[in-house]
């Protein structure tokens, strides 16, 4: 796994207990975030124990099979061993790196009746934070999680232990003792009849991962229009020139990075993060592209050091990017270290949309269509009317961090990116 993945969930066992299998055989399917990854067998053998079943989320480093490998390979292994026996040295290290013994995890049953939320004590430091946002635990369930520390604060391991006895608590409602706390309403809606589709694992991380970030930022959003008809016209005259010369197509997502990443570079401070009363203004200018899979589902895949490519490069990489999105093929490197994301909501025809923050960055911006309109412009000779490819922008930014002036200020710089395009630009 990638160095910021902590755990993995187990999709399915390809090899059953007591097959065999060979060299490079798929073993299992283990999903991170939102990318699927084989496991394949390096080297032949039987399997003769799982440890954990489809569908289980298991940390990295666990302990999640018992293998025996083929007599071939432990022949190769006995020899050597003997050859480098002068040479071993008992070590810490060694000693720790020995398989851990697997946690016999037995189901609790939860009495939701009687058990009660501390209201008064809503503070969690940032670690806590930063854990329940890698394992998408909400500031609700936070809250009902025993605590041991002082004061009764809740500490890391604390979380560790709730996490490792299955989240017990997970879908528990809080019995509220204090009169003046808000309830959560015990409403019953007819949700009526029809076809009842359950939600694939992504579509439910997606889920939680919104309501997450709504529930985390104070989202504000604004908007403004700019006139890309300099942009389009120079795109339409080159995108044919462009693709003989570099074998790329030209469309205007690389465009538009290019220009959100020399905003991001006017404005730092968009560029960023929050980690409990800290803010991270991050160095490197990593632009998302909000992506739609051929399931109808969302990623995020990611073009790293924006600012310090050329159009070509961008191009390339938006382009290998869309390619990979397509055919399910994005990889754990291709949609992490995002810093800010842009949303192509006039792909599908929207005029404008309200977009929802990607955790952890405090901003996303969305492009809605380019659409030819009669606009006033200002020319030698006065006023007058002409037809101009118009765009909508909306900038959803976290208050918390990002004010008015900053958010502002920020969409508008893009917007001037985008009218202030050289139509003498070479390719």
């Amino acid at each position: 796994m990638g160095e910021s993945i902590t755990e993995g969930t187990i999709i399915n066992w390809l090899v059953n207990e007591g097959d065999s299998f060979e060299e490079g055989d798929i073993l299992l399917e283990v999903a991170t975030d939102k990318v699927d990854n084989e496991v394949p067998a390096t080297s032949s053998g039987t399997l003769v124990k799982t440890m954990f079943q489809a569908k289980d989320v298991v940390p990295v480093g666990e302990v999640i099979a018992v293998l025996e490998v083929s007599e071939a390979v432990k022949s190769s292994e006995n020899t050597k061993s003997t050859s480098d026996k002068p040479k071993t040295v008992t070590s810490k290290k060694e000693t720790n790196s020995q398989p851990k013994k697997v946690k016999n995890i037995q189901p609790s049953v939860i009495d939701t009746a009687s058990f009660s939320v501390n209201n008064t004590n809503t503070f969690f430091s940032p670690l806590v934070e930063k854990i329940a946002r890698e394992h998408h635990i909400s500031f609700e369930e936070l809250s009902r999680i025993p605590a041991t520390g002082h004061e009764g604060r809740l500490r890391k391991s604390d979380v560790f232990n709730y996490i490792q006895e299955g989240r017990p608590y997970k879908f528990a409602q809080p019995v509220v003792q204090d009169p003046t706390a808000y309830r959560i309403p015990q409403l019953s809606f007819d949700k009526g009849k029809g076809k009842i589709v359950e939600m694939d694992r992504m579509r439910q991380m997606i889920a939680d991962h919104m309501v997450y970030s709504k529930h985390t930022s104070p989202h504000v959003t604004a908007y403004v229009e700019a006139d890309l008809t300099n942009m389009v016209q120079w795109r339409n005259d080159n995108k044919k020139a462009f693709q003989e010369k570099y074998g790329e197509r030209l469309t205007f997502t690389p465009l538009f990075v290019e220009a959100v990443a020399k905003a991001v570079k006017d404005f730092p401070n968009i560029n960023a993060s929050v980690d409990g009363k800290n803010i991270i203004v991050k160095e490197d200018i990593n632009i998302g592209m909000a992506t739609a899979l051929p399931s109808g589902n969302l990623i995020v895949p990611v073009v790293k050091n924006a600012d310090t490519k050329d159009l070509q490069t961008l191009a390339q990489n938006v382009n290998e990017m869309a390619g990979k999105a397509r055919e399910n093929k994005l990889g754990g490197d291709d949609i992490k270290g995002s810093t800010f994301t842009i949303s192509n909501v006039g792909t599908f025809g929207s005029v404008m949309g309200t977009p929802i923050i990607n955790q952890p960055e405090v901003a996303i911006l969305a492009l809605g269509i380019i659409k030819k309109r009669p606009e006033v412009i200002e020319t030698e000779n006065g006023d007058e009317i002409a037809i101009r490819s118009m765009m909508y922008l909306s900038l959803s930014f976290d208050h918390r961090v990002v004010d008015g002036y900053l958010g502002g200020s920020f969409v508008r710089r893009v917007a001037d990116y985008f009218e202030q395009f050289d139509t003498n630009r070479k390719i």
